[in-house]
């Protein structure tokens, strides 16, 4: 018997009248007569008997068997039509209808799929109009839940026609393309958004089931698959890992070790800017698992793979997702740390299992972690049937029961997607249509979905918490939730940021936690949660002095893109508010080329005024600014209350003064205090590094300097000049006007003046980057000087693809210092080449010869005389020439040359150019060395390639540390480790700095440099309470700065004359004292054999007792 639908007035068809409309779909004689008898049996079963007729009426049942039918075409042609318009037309009146074409018996679905492999165009035709009229139809919770489960099991079939699995295929990549971002209307997108999170979220089952359509033999196949894949990486919705997709999908395709190593290369180098979501994991896993259980897996790329492991693990924002996969990893880290053959490597891999054990909650991921466990579908189940009771149960026709048995399932899957989605507004929709024609009428369906929504908000609630408002009557402008990592290192891992407008945030962490990054990342748009430029105008005001030197600075402030519309009167205007006068003899006239370091700064500042920023990106504002410039950025900020800042700065006192809260790093989060840096303070005692000079954290420790031949007093001049005076090319008047100082060991010495005054002109005249036009510089044939620029990176810039390990390999390895040979005193001009090519008569009877090269140097009266190698002539017609000869004639650069070269021997001879002794050294200068090591300078943060300089300049035990602008760039613990080191170190220590604190705590000695004049001023007291580890009332821990009691600047009786160094005389050793020295050596020499590998070998030296 067959009863009605749930409408009263419906009265249920003969079996005459269905039969008669089955007999017009199955024996018509043309197609379309075919589609009309079904589309009639559709509508006469819709407005009657429903669903129920489907079953009643063995409606189903016939098309299956016409379907099989292998004799006749047309029968199998119609039961696709039929199928289709059941598919099309069914599913709108009555929903319930979907969950059994979709799941009942098997569901209908893989009829219409098996007919795409017909041999009659027409029935695939039929078939395909069929499937695409259901997929039409679903909602996104509906395809993942009832559509994806079907084609998953079809595509596990291990029998079935090629084209079946190819449609198969194609129709899960249609599903993944339904969920790319569009601009549709917002329910179109929300929708869009469901399905791309469920759909990922099952990604883990779905990658392996394409991946093995890839290696099919068929090649339709394996094409449509890949087109899936590609397809479904879509999903991942991560812009960090998309670049990546490609060569993924390869490494899938040919599982070669080389495209494997490849993929994992490719990772290690990725940008983390977005949240690694299960998407993303059940891409990499694999690949990962792969890379890691393969016994020949070179060292290197288990290296990478342990720390893509290691990031991801703690870079996934649901825990519970991370659960899923890591146990599928933890055997091979285990592994790796078991069995890898570098100790380097072990390591990590122990650390990366420390991770993996720690987000798994446990050995066995057994305990819960404080993880919020998702919702199951039996806690739905309860809930759905506990309420359909209560509200009058089933209607109670024949048939209801078998039909609820797989609706309650459905339903209940569809409501757990919403539900761990957290999109709980969506419950009400994924059960009330599906609940109608079965429940008892359609007031208990919408009551019981109803119920539903309300009892698992109510469950939302209490598992997370009531919704934060916020009601502090302040604008919020941003709220963004996000995490970040950079070069294959994790900085930030879901955190928040949040601003109100008009507030002035300071950035405070460590060097490398990832605070330029983090500006950069919001500047370029790439910061997940963080609002477009349309909405929301940025401004990155950053040290960036890659500027057009050839322009004039008006001309390079009017060429910015940003600033077409801007008038070049509103431009003038601006550029003098910030000191840049105007005129045919202004400052915006000048070249950007020729500007200072804190003109720079003033540059880039008075560009971001112009573009009228809501939000100024402030990375290290005060480098390079005097005193007067930094008090004008402060007042400009303070005034301007509209605009929000997010400040990056080591300025302890900038901080204080402007900021009205602090965003700190802790533990890679963002953490929010109110008021300014010494309010922090109060609330985070241990960071009072941020006002003291502490190296607790970060410990440097400088190599000590050597022994320069004659040089008997630390006070004793090294290097000197004498009435010096230089002018830039096309600048109207001298940067340093007859300027005559000197430098000692002892000296710890501040150059001090404002912006453009010539201090770093000063430094580059005294180093050899730029030669005098008038006076002279000099110093100490083996002086090794260690020079830091003030833009430091532009000792790195040249070398961005290297590790730091490599780039000190490539400066030293020829045994001199690479850069050193590049300094403007080196480099031979034309006049150089024309005066090697001049002949040299001595007056020694063999006439005029041309010089070749110097071969050798030793000690004469109280200078040096030199080997010098004659063009054409054998060595043995060699001559020894004195230095002041060679001076006379002409040949001081190749004089310099030659005592740079043994200057670098004498500092390299115990500096063994090994990877071990170089991290060892990086290490001194608080580099880690796993990042010298391994990561390239293009990914290292100013701070750390600060470091980098640092080391490279003290690799080869300079005597005298040149330091221009040493602050910038370096955090709180950084600049304390740094202060300690040049308290303690044994040589001379010159400095440029506008950080009162820092040079107020070392340099008892103080050059002001003011119109190209400087005035000496010391011998001052040094501050030594700036340091941690002082105590009250002492003086500066440091035996040189205290033993500089006269300096070589006031100290008048070595000033005068050459710099000539006498050497003391060797007293001729007995026969017996030369035996017994003899021997002492031997045991030294056999001792050092016998010693730990690595150590250094002890030297020979002529005043052994």
């Amino acid at each position: 018997m067959i009863s009605k639908s749930s409408e009263p007035s419906s009265i249920p068809p003969s079996q005459e009248e269905v039969s008669s409309l089955l007999d017009g779909i199955f024996n018509s004689k043309t197609s379309q007569a075919s589609l009309d008898a079904s589309y009639a049996l559709t509508s006469l079963l819709a407005s009657s008997v429903g669903f129920r007729g489907l079953q009643g009426y063995k409606v189903l049942e016939e098309i299956k068997k016409s379907a099989a039918d292998k004799k006749s075409g047309i029968r199998r042609e119609s039961a696709m039509n039929a199928l289709g318009a059941l598919f099309e037309k069914f599913p709108e009146k009555q929903p319930v209808t979907e969950i059994i074409f979709l799941v009942q018996d098997g569901g209908m679905l893989p009829l219409a799929l098996d007919a795409l492999a017909d041999k009659g165009a027409i029935v695939r035709e039929s078939a395909k109009y069929a499937v695409d009229a259901l997929f039409a139809l679903l909602r996104p919770e509906a395809l993942v839940v009832g559509l994806l489960p079907v084609l998953v099991e079809y595509l596990s079939r291990k029998s079935g026609k090629w084209q079946g699995t190819v449609g198969a295929l194609e129709l899960l990549g249609r599903m993944a393309d339904k969920a790319k971002v569009g601009m549709g209307s917002k329910e179109e997108e929300k929708n869009k958004e469901v399905l791309r999170e469920s759909m990922g979220k099952r990604l883990e089952g779905l990658i392996p089931v394409v991946e093995g359509g890839m290696h099919d033999l068929k090649t339709e196949v394996s094409k449509q698959a890949v087109k899936t894949m590609t397809s479904l990486t879509t999903l991942l919705s991560n812009d960090d890992v998309a670049p990546r997709i490609p060569l993924l999908i390869e490494a899938m395709k040919n599982p070669s070790p080389a495209t494997l190593q490849r993929a994992i290369h490719a990772l290690s180098q990725t940008t983390f800017v977005a949240i690694v979501t299960s998407p993303v994991l059940a891409l990499l896993t694999p690949l990962l698992e792969r890379s890691l259980n393969t016994p020949s897996t070179p060292q290197e790329v288990l290296r990478q793979t342990v720390i893509v492991v290691e990031n991801l693990t703690k870079l996934v924002h649901d825990p519970m997702e991370a659960r899923t996969f890591l146990p599928k990893l933890k055997p091979g880290v285990k592994g790796v740390q078991d069995r890898a053959s570098l100790p380097e490597v072990r390591e990590l891999a122990s650390r990366a299992l420390k991770v993996i054990d720690k987000a798994m909650g446990g050995d066995n991921g057994n305990t819960s972690n404080g993880i919020i466990a998702e919702t199951t579908l039996e806690e739905v189940l309860t809930i759905l049937e506990k309420e359909s009771k209560s509200h009058g149960g089933l209607a109670g026709e024949p048939g209801d029961e078998t039909v609820w048995s797989i609706t309650k399932g459905y339903v209940c899957g569809m409501v757990r997607e919403a539900v761990n989605l957290r999109e709980l507004q969506r419950i009400e929709g994924c059960a009330a249509p599906y609940l109608i024609d079965i429940l008892k009428n359609h007031d208990a369906a919408v009551a019981v979905a109803k119920s539903l929504e309300k009892h698992f908000v109510h469950e939302c609630h209490r598992k997370y918490g009531q919704p934060i408002k916020e009601d502090d009557g302040e604008v919020e402008i941003v709220n963004a939730e996000f995490s970040l990592g950079y070069g294959g290192m994790l900085l930030l891992s879901h955190t928040n940021l949040r601003l109100l407008k008009g507030h002035r945030y300071g950035l405070c962490g460590r060097n490398g936690a990832g605070k330029s990054t983090l500006m950069r990342s919001i500047a370029e748009g790439k910061l997940e949660g963080f609002p477009s430029k349309d909405e929301l105008k940025t401004c990155f005001v950053e040290h960036n002095q890659g500027e057009d030197a050839d322009l004039s600075i008006i001309e390079f402030v009017a060429k910015d893109p940003e600033l077409a519309a801007t008038g070049r009167e509103r431009i003038s205007e601006v550029l003098s508010e910030v000191g840049f006068t105007a005129g045919p003899g202004g400052r915006q006239q000048q070249r950007v080329g020729s500007l200072s370091g804190g003109w720079k700064m003033k540059l880039a500042l008075a560009r971001a005024m112009l573009m009228r920023a809501d939000v100024l990106l402030l990375d290290e504002p005060t480098n390079h600014l005097d005193v007067a410039n930094v008090k004008w950025l402060q007042d400009y900020l303070k005034n301007h209350t509209e605009i929000t800042s997010l400040i990056v700065s080591h300025d302890s006192a900038f901080l204080d003064e402007v900021c009205t809260d602090i965003y700190h790093y802790e533990n890679k989060k963002l953490v929010c205090y109110k008021g300014n840096l010494a309010e922090f303070v109060k609330q985070r005692p241990e960071a009072k590094s941020y006002y003291t000079l502490s190296s607790s954290n970060t410990q440097f420790k400088f190599p000590p300097p050597g022994i320069l031949t004659g040089v008997k007093s630390l006070t004793r001049s090294i290097i000197r000049m004498t009435n010096v005076t230089y002018t830039y090319p096309g600048a109207s008047k001298p940067s340093i006007y007859n300027v005559s100082c000197s430098l000692s060991l002892s000296s710890r010495t501040a150059i001090l003046g404002g912006n453009g005054a010539g201090k770093s002109t000063l430094i580059k005249l005294l180093t050899g980057e730029l030669i005098p036009q008038e006076g002279k510089v000099e110093k100490h044939p083996n002086l090794r000087i260690g020079y830091i620029k003030q833009h430091a990176l532009e000792h790195v810039e040249m070398h961005m693809e290297k590790t730091p390990n490599q780039y000190l390999q490539w400066r030293y390895a020829n045994g001199d210092d690479r850069e050193v040979l590049m300094k403007q005193t080196r480099i031979l001009t034309p006049e150089d080449k024309a005066q090697m090519e001049k002949y040299v008569d001595l007056g020694d009877g063999k006439g005029g010869r041309r010089i070749e090269n110097l071969m050798g140097r030793q000690k004469w009266k109280k200078s040096f005389q030199y080997e010098v190698k004659w063009v054409g002539l054998l060595p043995k017609h060699n001559s020894q020439i004195s230095r002041e000869t060679l001076l006379n004639l002409g040949f001081s650069k190749l004089v310099q040359e030659f005592d740079d070269h043994e200057s670098s021997r004498e500092g390299l001879g115990f500096r063994e150019l090994s990877p071990k002794v170089i991290s060892k050294h990086f290490e001194d200068v608080g580099l880690d060395p796993e990042i010298a090591n391994h990561n390239e300078i293009s990914g290292l943060s100013g701070g750390q390639k600060v470091k980098v300089v640092l080391a490279g300049a003290m690799w080869n035990n300079p005597h005298l540390l040149v330091l221009d602008e040493p602050t910038n760039f370096l955090d709180r613990d950084s600049l304390g480790g740094l202060a300690v080191a040049i308290r303690d170190y044994k040589g001379g220590v010159v400095m440029i700095s506008h950080n009162e604190e820092f040079t107020g705590a070392l340099c008892p000695e103080q050059w002001h440099v003011a119109d190209g004049r400087v005035t000496h001023k010391g011998h001052l007291a040094v501050i030594p309470d700036r340091f941690e580890d002082s105590r009250p009332g002492s003086s500066v821990a440091s035996s040189v700065v205290s033993s500089a009691t006269a300096s070589a600047v006031n100290s008048g009786e070595e000033d005068t004359g050459d710099m000539k160094f006498k050497t003391k005389k060797k007293k001729k050793l007995t026969r017996n004292q030369l035996k017994e020295r003899e021997v002492r050596r031997k045991l030294r020499h056999i001792e050092w054999l016998n010693s730990e590998k690595g150590t250094p070998r002890p030297p020979d030296t002529d005043d052994e007792a």
